[in-house]
């Protein structure tokens, strides 16, 4: 509790004496919203309460306690109570039938996903928040369940359009019976709104995390990168990673300014193998889950690299061959493949599974000597070794030959690995702890990562130890030349909490200790989470951390053999990064994860990542480049032309379904600096099977689909700095797919389209000024650029004497296009004076060069 003489409590208790009504009333068995019944048949052990009632101090600046206060009378808390304590209460909130709503769940144990309905009954089990649309008052109306004490709640589904409310603490030993402040409800009329006020709500009175508004967020995110995860899988080597960075900049023009080291650099074995070696061979995803970290280094392979090998042209340098891991992954998917075959077998109560058994040991044969022996790369160096050997002389070895290269990440899993720290390795204490899933996830998909860390637990460092845990592994990762760590596997927390005061006081331990070594080590910002989409972590661990993925893996191709996988998968991934934004972007800088850019459906990912207003970073494979493509997205200094807010669904969209209603098209919006966005993506053809309990493809769905556009969807309110190009009497609209250009008024008909499967279009809308008392204008971009809008760094218009004119700095090469009602007396273009294209259709067009010494930056001058 603040002191008494504490500025914070004299803003609350001024605003404490300007109390307005509150628009939620319980009473009679129904939660109302102004008089509007949301929920019926309310227990009598379920209560409300006033937020002021509950929040009684906060630390959170003064101008976010303002706010917050300002607009309490639109929030409150649902409790219950029971008569007898538990580790997990499940009580009715109360029903509710024929109302939509949107909703967010746990798909996966780290990966949530929208979901929409109409009844409690449709919920999903673990949704971590219900959207209610209310048009009898033009509102909206939230439920975020919330921590309480020392547990966790998430809504999961009634019968008769019940909403069950489930708190839980994740250990035998911790119980309770009663809740004040166990969900959150707040209003407003607008759903962006509602989403920031909401969260900044639960950010005053939980005190436990802080929201993004108020963060630093790494460096990356306005930038071009390269994560070897899926060129690479667990074979990344040192050799493979310089390789695959100098075709980006030698053969396709472009600089990758940040490097993730993905799974596959740490030192890590198995149980009951030498406890100082690393397990060799590894490829895929699965085949490492129930390894251990040994050590804080770097494995073999990255430790036995000699500095200065890869810069010499001579026959010491280090060989690449980019067929091998292409080979190693195509055979170790064979595996995969022929070991699911096999339990399936098992499970049909196949009696002689020998042959089965027969083939995975030649198929693992072929693998090994496809590796040939040379896995590790070289003898280890020892812990005292030279420091022209291992990641710290390649960190510099490559950021010797890679001038942009301002990042370098690795990856590494909550716990250290996926199965945590090997007992006894480290000077840390460990213990293989036993996992137990919480009940909610039985409604959740069947998951090879969590099947295979059940199975062999997690090697978990005391919690006492977690700042001494992160430090250890931080600390000398920063000396050798890391600048950021992408931190994954973060849920397995919640598997393991039984002995540690329950999920919510171990989680509070480890994050705590991650935030501590982000300070330290790591710029208090050099850190992309992963796996994290549960409220627990954004809640509890998001203090400091300020970006993380918002999506699940990309996925290439189905890895449950569906041929269409190829292409429903990438719609669906699409979904899960625009809607989780909603909730997930009031915390940290939402991340889009990579794609690869010769994939299938690469062109459809990098539509999105160009409005995403996030990084763009690719996984391509060594010789597996869309250059081409990756050049309507990067500028060669390997910057991008970043929007300056994050993606949101567009009204129209929150509840529906835009993966198989076969009617709805995604359409998500964002800025630019002088103008707005919107990206219409068909994402038909896949959705989620609550009675399967997995993802699936919907073929009839996969179509051409039509929709339709206007600027008023733009939620130009959301931005200050965007909010007056709302107000603008015209505006022209390009459409960057079909390179046409279109006049529109906020009463314009709104613009008709139609999109194929795995098809996107994104328009551009730019405010029309009016020069002199003729000429129309307004600058569209470089228009070979996705996000032609982006491009646009500074506009200026100006009148001297009779001449008036337009002044554009732009950044980028290539064709820049403008809407002018009348050709230009002239055009300046850096100074000197150019030829320029007009047409009678209003287009006016000139090629801009890369100006190496302006950072790639144009100045243009249109005079009238």
């Amino acid at each position: 509790m603040a002191p008494k003489n504490d500025p914070i409590n004299t803003v609350l208790n001024l605003f404490r004496s300007k109390k307005l009504e509150n628009y939620f009333d319980l009473s009679n068995g129904k939660l109302s919203i102004q008089g509007v019944p949301l929920l019926s048949e309310v227990p009598n052990n379920v209560s409300f309460s006033t937020f002021d009632s509950i929040c009684q101090s906060s630390d959170a600046p003064l101008r976010l306690l303002q706010r917050v206060r300002s607009l309490s009378h639109k929030g409150g808390f649902l409790g219950f109570s029971t008569d007898e304590s538990s580790d997990r209460l499940v009580n009715s909130l109360g029903k509710f039938t024929n109302r939509d709503f949107l909703s967010i769940f746990r798909f996966k144990t780290w990966w949530s996903t929208m979901w929409v309905g109409n009844s409690g009954s449709d919920l999903q089990m673990e949704t971590q928040w219900l959207l209610f649309d209310v048009p009898e008052i033009n509102s909206y109306v939230i439920i975020i369940p919330i921590i309480e004490a020392c547990f966790r709640s998430a809504l999961h589904p009634g019968d008769e359009g019940r909403v069950m409310i489930c708190a839980e603490s994740g250990s035998s030993q911790v119980k309770a019976s009663s809740f004040e402040a166990i969900a959150y409800v707040h209003a407003s009329d607008n759903p962006y709104n509602l989403m920031r006020e909401a969260y900044s709500a639960l950010r005053v009175h939980l005190n436990t995390f802080r929201l993004l508004e108020e963060k630093q967020v790494p460096n990356l995110v306005d930038k071009f990168g390269w994560c070897t995860w899926d060129a690479f899988y667990l074979t990344v080597e040192p050799s493979g990673v310089f390789h695959g960075l100098k075709e980006f900049s030698e053969e396709g023009g472009l600089s990758p300014r940040f490097l993730i080291i993905d799974d596959g650099w740490q030192s890590i074995n198995n149980d009951g193998q030498d406890p100082n070696e690393d397990t060799k061979n590894l490829v895929l995803g699965g085949t490492q889950m129930i390894a251990r970290l040994y050590r804080f280094k770097e494995c073999k392979k990255f430790e036995s690299y000699k500095g200065g090998s890869l810069l010499e042209n001579n026959n010491n340098s280090p060989t690449f061959d980019p067929k091998k891991p292409k080979m190693l992954i195509s055979k170790a998917i064979e595996i995969e493949h022929a070991e699911k075959e096999l339990d399936k077998a098992i499970q049909s109560g196949v009696s002689d599974d020998s042959e089965l058994e027969a083939k995975i040991q030649k198929l693992k044969q072929e693998l090994d000597e496809i590796f040939g022996g040379e896995e590790n790369g070289g003898e280890a160096l020892g812990e005292g070794c030279s420091e022209d050997f291992g990641m710290k002389a390649f960190t510099r070895d490559l950021r010797t030959k890679f001038k942009g290269l301002d990042d370098i990440y690795v990856w590494h899993a909550l716990c250290g690995a996926w199965g945590g720290v090997r007992p006894g390795s480290t000077h840390l204490y460990s213990k293989i702890t036993p996992c137990k899933l919480s009940p909610g996830l039985d409604g959740t998909m069947n998951d090879l990562a969590v099947v295979k860390i059940v199975e062999g637990g997690i090697g978990l460092v005391h919690p006492d130890q977690a700042d001494d845990f992160y430090d250890s592994m931080h600390s000398y990762l920063s000396q050798v030349g890391i600048t950021g760590v992408k931190v994954d596997v973060i849920h397995t927390l919640e598997y393991v909490s039984e002995e540690y005061g329950g999920r919510v006081e171990l989680a509070k331990a480890y994050y705590k200790g991650l935030t501590n070594s982000l300070l330290k080590n790591f710029n208090g910002s050099g850190l992309i989470s992963s796996m994290q989409q549960c409220n627990d972590f954004f809640f509890l661990g998001t203090k400091q951390i300020s970006m993380g993925r918002v999506g699940d893996d990309f996925w290439f191709q189905d890895p449950n053999g569906d041929p269409m996988g190829v292409y429903w998968l990438q719609g669906v991934h699409m979904i899960h990064c625009a809607y989780n934004s909603m909730w997930i972007g009031q915390m940290i800088q939402p991340d889009w994860d990579m794609f690869q850019s010769d994939h299938l459906c690469a062109k459809f990912h990098a539509g999105s990542r160009a409005i995403c207003g996030g990084p763009v970073y690719v996984s391509d494979s060594v010789g597996g480049h869309d250059f081409d493509l990756l050049k309507k997205l990067v500028y060669p200094d390997g910057t991008i032309p970043k929007c300056h807010h994050f993606a949101l669904p567009t009204r129209d969209c929150l509840f529906k379904n835009p993966l198989f209603d076969k009617q709805t098209v995604l359409k998500i919006w964002n800025f630019n600096k002088y103008g707005g966005v919107i990206g219409a993506f068909n994402c038909q053809g896949a959705g989620w099977n609550p009675k399967e309990q997995r993802i699936e493809g919907h073929p009839e769905c996969y179509k051409p689909m039509c929709g339709s556009v206007h600027v008023s969807e733009i939620e130009w309110d959301q931005k200050e700095e965007a909010s007056e190009f709302g107000k603008a009497e015209e505006y022209v609209v390009y459409l960057n797919q079909a390179e046409e250009l279109h006049l529109m008024t906020p009463k314009s008909h709104a613009i008709q389209f139609s999109i194929k499967p795995s098809a996107f279009e994104i328009f551009s809308f730019v405010p029309i000024r009016k020069l002199g008392k003729s000429i129309k204008f307004a600058p569209i971009g470089l228009t070979n650029m996705f996000n032609c809008g982006g491009t646009i760094q500074e506009l200026d218009y100006k009148a001297s004497g009779s001449e008036f004119g337009a002044d554009v700095k732009v950044k980028g090469g290539g064709s820049f296009l403008a809407y002018s009602s009348g050709a230009p007396k002239r055009c300046l273009l850096n100074g000197a004076e150019v030829d320029f294209e007009w047409a009678t259709s209003a287009k006016l067009t000139l090629n801009l060069p890369w100006v190496e010494e302006a950072n790639g930056v144009s100045n243009v001058v249109f005079l009238f």
